[in-house]
């Protein structure tokens, strides 16, 4: 089985397959720290009898034939409320959709949002 070549991380260190950065790992624990918890971002009780109607009317996943398990938000609300709870930005995903896929995609438009456009980029 063929295995991943090392990379090297922003700092400069030659980091392992499967392996985070020291630095990687301290600016993940900080980002931590400052996010709110869970039910301060709005899922509360409310949200997780809506979450358990949503998922059983629509038991599949989106994306592949798994059991949805997420309700995910399409566009992310970033606690616009009126968005939180508009079930067309819902739809039903299973977690491995959710923290792979859609996770991956969340990440890419936050790194193109913070990289400069110098007129040859579009995004």
């Amino acid at each position: 089985m063929p295995v991943r070549a090392p990379r090297i991380c922003g700092c400069g260190k030659r980091i392992e397959q499967g392996l985070r950065c020291s630095c990687e790992q301290k600016r993940k624990a900080e980002a931590d720290a400052r996010r709110p918890s869970a039910r301060e971002r709005g899922y509360d009780s409310k949200w997780d009898v809506e979450r358990k109607t949503f998922l059983k009317a629509n038991p599949k996943c989106r994306r592949c034939p798994a059991q949805a398990t997420v309700v995910d938000h399409i566009v992310p609300h970033r606690g616009d409320k009126r968005l939180f709870w508009s079930r067309s930005n819902w739809q039903p995903l299973c977690q491995s959709c959710h923290n792979r896929w859609k996770q991956s995609i969340e990440r890419d438009k936050s790194d193109r949002a913070q990289r400069p456009n110098f007129g040859g980029e579009d995004g």
